[in-house]
């Protein structure tokens, strides 16, 4: 029954977690780059050319729909089903929020936000919100669809950073977009020169995307290790393998001073975690002692998994994932 309702709770995290980094999104397309007649990667991108080129007669959320429809079923069949119907909840939230927020929020808003500051703020405002809601969608399995399942595709099976992949993508579809007429929202065709402007600008608007979901994956996905003196040991161990679902390595020790034996546990764990740890240390012994440091990389069960480099898919020189060296089984 516990474990029932903790995969509930995980879920409704996740799920919570995945909407809020869809609205971040859309919120970067509706609020700062759509009014400003802005080309941007992905779907979404290619959405807003066929706004632009049809003078609104088919609306961004449309096409994001249709073409994200497709691109899902491919996703079920290689990411897996969980994957799929977190991107479809995040594909039907995107199109429902990309279709009623040109509508709920005061045009007069945008006007004072956005359009009154320029196409340069637009940019930068629009994809660092945009590369935010990305990268929250995308740390909780989720995805907002279009190049961020071929991202993902090429993160698990090759280990690409999954910015540099959409950046590459999009570059595509801007440069495509010369090509394509566009139209403001009052009519005016957008001259050649306009045209190349704009590019330029959604150049920048990837770049601004992609580094800002780079560096927040690489934020959630930080490791610490932590080596922890304690004559609770014992129930710190504990509360680490039942509360933080992560393995635990007991270590002899004899300290020189007093000469007398110790335990030491040695922990790795997620950064983000790293508060709640010391937090559930100091209540159990106040006195313990902790040292923390930086990890540049943990493979293995729970973290990422193990790649080799030279196309063995293995860490030894056999190929082979030498799992059986890692501390304890990291869970989760």
């Amino acid at each position: 029954m516990a474990a029932t309702k903790q995969k509930i709770w995980t879920a409704v995290k996740e799920y919570t977690v995945i909407a809020f980094g869809i609205l971040c999104y859309t919120l970067g397309w509706t609020l700062f780059l759509i009014p400003q007649n802005l080309v941007g990667g992905g779907v979404t991108g290619i959405s807003s050319i066929i706004q632009y080129a049809t003078h609104g007669a088919i609306p961004v959320s449309y096409s994001y729909f249709a073409i994200n429809v497709i691109l899902l079923i491919i996703s079920v069949f290689t990411l897996g089903p969980s994957f799929g119907v977190k991107t479809v909840f995040a594909v039907v939230f995107a199109s429902l929020a990309l279709r009623l927020e040109p509508v709920l929020i005061p045009q007069s808003f945008i006007q004072s936000l956005a359009i009154d500051n320029g196409k340069l703020i637009s940019v930068i405002m629009g994809g660092m919100i945009s590369g935010l809601g990305i990268g929250i969608a995308m740390s909780q399995g989720g995805s907002t669809g279009g190049t961020d399942i071929v991202a993902l595709l090429l993160n698990k099976y090759r280990g690409y950073s999954p910015g540099k992949v959409i950046l590459w993508i999009d570059v595509v579809i801007i440069l495509s977009s010369l090509f394509v007429p566009s139209y403001t929202p009052d009519g005016a065709l957008l001259g050649f020169s306009d045209k190349i402007l704009v590019i330029v600008y959604g150049f920048m608007l990837v770049f601004v995307c992609s580094t800002v979901v780079d560096r927040y994956l690489s934020g959630a996905k930080q490791s610490v290790q932590l080596f922890i003196f304690s004559r609770e040991f014992s129930r710190i161990a504990e509360e680490i393998t039942h509360v933080f679902h992560r393995g635990v390595t007991v270590l002899d020790g004899k300290g020189w001073y007093t000469q007398e034996t110790s335990h030491v546990l040695m922990v790795v764990i997620r950064r983000t975690d790293l508060a709640q740890l010391l937090r559930s240390i100091k209540e159990i012994d106040s006195a313990a002692f902790v040292s923390v440091s930086s990890v540049s990389g943990v493979y293995g069960k729970g973290f990422d998994p193990l790649r080799g480099h030279s196309g063995h898919g293995g860490g030894g020189k056999d190929g082979s994932k030498n799992s059986e060296n890692l501390p304890d089984g990291q869970k989760k």
